[in-house]
C-alpha cells in the first residue's frame, strides 16, 4: 500500500511540474495553470504579510548567542546546496570551530504514530529531543530515518554534529548544551527566521535556472518574491559558466551590498555504491555509461557524465528524493545492458537511498563532487573568514 501511495504521489507531482513548466498543452493544462496562478497570488500575499510581521517584530525570534550561518535558496530544490553546506562545515571545523548542522530532515521517516499521539496528548512535543544523525564521532541513523541529505552530510563529515528537527531553535540549544557547539549551520535555512542573533544568510542561485519560471509557488518554484534577496549577506552563484553579468544586474536591483561568489560542482572521484572501491576521474574515459538519478535537475549531472565518458547510452531520472526499490534498480541494470552500457553512475545523494540488490550484472558507482570557488574569494578558507568575521 505504501509503495502504491508513493507511486501515485510521484506521478501526480510529475504531472504538476509538467503543467507548471508548460510541457503539457491543451485546455485542461491551461485551466490547471490558471488555478495554480490564483493560488500563487494568495501565497504571495501570505508571504508578504508574514515577513511584514517579522520586520515589525510582531513575531518573536530567538538568539542563542553563537554564530549562525543559514544556507538556503529562494527556489525549491536543485541549486546544489548540500555540497556547499558540507564545504562550509569542513572549513569551519578546520578553523577550530565546533560545528553542528541543523536540518529539518526533508522526507525523513517520522516517529511511530503511537509515539506522536502520546507526545501530543501529554504535551511532550517541545521536550522531545532532536534526532542525532551524527554526534561528531559516529553515524547513528540510517538515511530512511534521518533523510538522505542529513545522512549524506553525516557520512562525509566525521567531526561535525548533524541534528534533524523541524524546530531548529530547539536543535540549536541541544547542539550547544549536549555537544558544546559554537557554530550552527542551518541547512536550507534562508526561510527559517526564528533563529536570529549573530546570523549570516548565504543564498544559492543556480546560474542555469536562477528563478525557475519566475512564478511563486504553486504556479512556479519561487518560495518568495525576488525582493527577499535583500536579506542575503552573500550569494553563491552555483553551476557558473562565467557568463553571469545579467544575473548580477538582477541581484543588484534588490541587493547591491552582498558579496557574490561564483562556484562550480567539481567531480573528485567515483566510488562503488556497494564495495566502497574508488576510481579516478579518467575511469569513464572511453566507456559506455548509463546514468541513474533522483534529483531535482538531473540534466547537469547527465551532461557531466557525457563529457567524461565515451558515450552516455542510457539515462533514467526519478523524482527528487525518490527512494529506490530493488526492482527499480534491477530494471535500470537490464535496460542499461540492452544499451550495451559498461557501468551505471549515480549521485552520492541517490546512493544513500539504494537498497541491497540480489545481483549486480553491472558495476554501480556514484560521482563524488565538491565545491570549487571561481571568483569572489581566494578559496573557501577566505570565503568562510569573510562571512564569519563580517
Amino acid at each position: 500500500m505504501r509503495e502504491i501511495l508513493r507511486a501515485w504521489t510521484e506521478a501526480t507531482f510529475t504531472l504538476v511540474l509538467e503543467v507548471i513548466f508548460e510541457q503539457r498543452r491543451g485546455k485542461r493544462a491551461a485551466v490547471i495553470r490558471s488555478i495554480l496562478f490564483a493560488m500563487s497570488k494568495l501565497y504571495h500575499l501570505l508571504v508578504t504579510v508574514h515577513w511584514f510581521l517579522i520586520e515589525k517584530r510582531l513575531k518573536r525570534d530567538v538568539t542563542l548567542g553563537i554564530q549562525v550561518i543559514a544556507i538556503g535558496n529562494l527556489t525549491t530544490g536543485g541549486t546544489g546546496k548540500t555540497p556547499v553546506v558540507e564545504k562550509f562545515a569542513r572549513e569551519l571545523q578546520n578553523q577550530g570551530r565546533t560545528v553542528a548542522i541543523l536540518s529539518r530532515g526533508y522526507r525523513s521517516k517520522p516517529p511511530p504514530l503511537a509515539t506522536r499521539l502520546t507526545n501530543t496528548l501529554l504535551f511532550r512535543d517541545v521536550s522531545t529531543p532532536p534526532r542525532v544523525v551524527s554526534d561528531g564521532k559516529s553515524l547513528l541513523l540510517d538515511s530512511d530515518t534521518a533523510g538522505d541529505e542529513p545522512y549524506m552530510l553525516a557520512s562525509n563529515l566525521k567531526d561535525v554534529v548533524v541534528l534533524v528537527d523541524k524546530d531548529r531553535v530547539k536543535s540549536g540549544r541541544y547542539a550547544i548544551e549536549k555537544f558544546g557547539c559554537d557554530t550552527l549551520l542551518l541547512d536550507d535555512g534562508f526561510q527559517y527566521w526564528q533563529l536570529a542573533g549573530r546570523r549570516q544568510d548565504v543564498v544559492l542561485i543556480d546560474c542555469q535556472q536562477p528563478f525557475g519560471n519566475e512564478h511563486m509557488l504553486p504556479r512556479g518554484t519561487l518560495r518568495g518574491p525576488l525582493s527577499q534577496l535583500s536579506r542575503a549577506n552573500y550569494f553563491f552563484l552555483t553551476k557558473s559558466d562565467g557568463n553571469t553579468t545579467k544575473l548580477r544586474e538582477r541581484i543588484a536591483k534588490h541587493n547591491s551590498t552582498a558579496g557574490i561568489i561564483e562556484c562550480i560542482h567539481q567531480p573528485l572521484y567515483f566510488e562503488d555504491v556497494f564495495t566502497g572501491e574508488q576510481k579516478g576521474l579518467d575511469f569513464l574515459k572511453g566507456k559506455k555509461v548509463a546514468s541513474l538519478s533522483g534529483i531535482a535537475q538531473p540534466e547537469s549531472f547527465e551532461q557531466s557524465l557525457a563529457r567524461m565518458s565515451g558515450e552516455l547510452v542510457y539515462s533514467k531520472a526519478f523524482m527528487d528524493h525518490h527512494r529506490f526499490t530493488q526492482q527499480e534498480i534491477l530494471n535500470v541494470i537490464n535496460r542499461s545492458k540492452k544499451r550495451q552500457a559498461e557501468i551505471i553512475v549515480t549521485t552520492q545523494k541517490d546512493a544513500v537511498r539504494f537498497p541491497k540488490i540480489d545481483r549486480r550484472d553491472l558495476p554501480i558507482y556514484f560521482m563524488r563532487v565538491e565545491i570549487k570557488i571561481l571568483t569572489g574569494a581566494e578559496g573557501f578558507e577566505d570565503c568562510v573568514k569573510k562571512i564569519c568575521l563580517r
